[in-house]
């Protein structure tokens, strides 16, 4: 258990400044290479939650299709890549800063406030639920309709970047 909870803090600090990485890069390119980084620590996470399926979905959904989607709308769209994107920036950085800080001490004080002793068990009902029967069976019963949604909404992304991208 000792283990589990060394290796859950090494991927959170790894996605943390992932995450930073993706919002302070110039280079969108770069960008979106730290966000492979977060989202392989998140199919990590899933793993160490026993939940194999979800992890090799996350990475075949976010990290195999979503990326090279964005990559893609990126190439297309011709926005502007390397160092010479300095107009992009604006003097928000310590307003932004300020808070996400708020934000941050928000969110923490109502996971503490909701979740404060609770030992989180990680026995077999939880196994059971990350199980591929149970989220398939969740999947394409509940959270059918909110999948499909997601589905279109990428589509109408990868239509928009190509009508953008096109020369009349």
């Amino acid at each position: 258990m000792w283990g589990q909870q060394v290796v859950f803090w090494l991927l959170a600090i790894a996605m943390g400044a992932a995450a930073i990485g993706v919002v302070r890069s110039r280079d969108v390119v770069h960008s979106v290479l730290f966000l492979v980084v977060v989202l392989a620590g998140a199919a990590a996470q899933y793993i160490l939650l026993a939940a194999e399926f979800v992890a090799w979905v996350q990475v075949l959904i976010y990290i195999g299709a979503v990326v090279v989607l964005f990559l893609f709308g990126v190439m297309l769209t011709r926005s502007p890549m390397g160092h010479d994107s300095n107009r992009l920036d604006n003097d928000q950085r310590w307003a932004a800063g300020v808070v996400a800080l708020l934000i941050f001490g928000v969110l923490t004080a109502l996971l503490v406030d909701a979740f404060g002793g609770q030992q989180i068990n990680f026995g077999p009902e939880l196994v059971a639920q990350g199980s591929p029967q149970a989220i398939g069976s969740d999947l394409f019963r509940t959270f059918i309709v909110p999948f499909e949604v997601v589905s279109m909404l990428l589509l109408a992304a990868l239509v928009g970047a190509v009508v953008m991208a096109r020369k009349d």
